[in-house]
């Protein structure tokens, strides 16, 4: 193997991180620095922050979010059938179709435990 064939991957990197750091020194060096009292005030959503930074959300709002991404993630698997799905015949079709019942009945059990109600 000729180390000779890594060397364009190598200065790619060279260059890209000596251009990501030209730019963020000169942008540090030329960028206006004028902090007034409104700029250094906490902002939270359009309105003074309150309370503690710290506080306890409730439990189902993590598990509204990580629902959220699982079935999001488990519809992306999806793409690559749907792509392919000329050259993957019956059984390609079979799988998915049981991927898509497990979905179903896990979205339903989901809904009938109230896992996505919101209060």
């Amino acid at each position: 193997m000729n180390l000779e064939q890594y060397f364009p991957v190598l200065l790619f990197i060279i260059v890209g991180t000596l251009i990501g750091f030209a730019l963020i020194t000169a942008g540090s060096l030329i960028g206006p620095r004028k902090p007034d009292a409104e700029k250094l005030s906490p902002y939270e959503c359009g309105f003074e922050a309150f309370g503690d930074s710290r506080m306890k959300f409730d439990v189902r709002y993590y598990l509204v979010a990580i629902l959220f991404i699982l079935f999001d993630l488990e519809i992306a698997f999806l793409f690559p059938w749907a792509i392919a799905n000329g050259t993957v015949g019956i059984v390609g079709f079979t799988t998915a179709m049981v991927f898509l019942v497990i979905l179903t009945v896990g979205f339903l059990y989901e809904w009938k435990k109230g896992a996505l109600d919101w209060e």
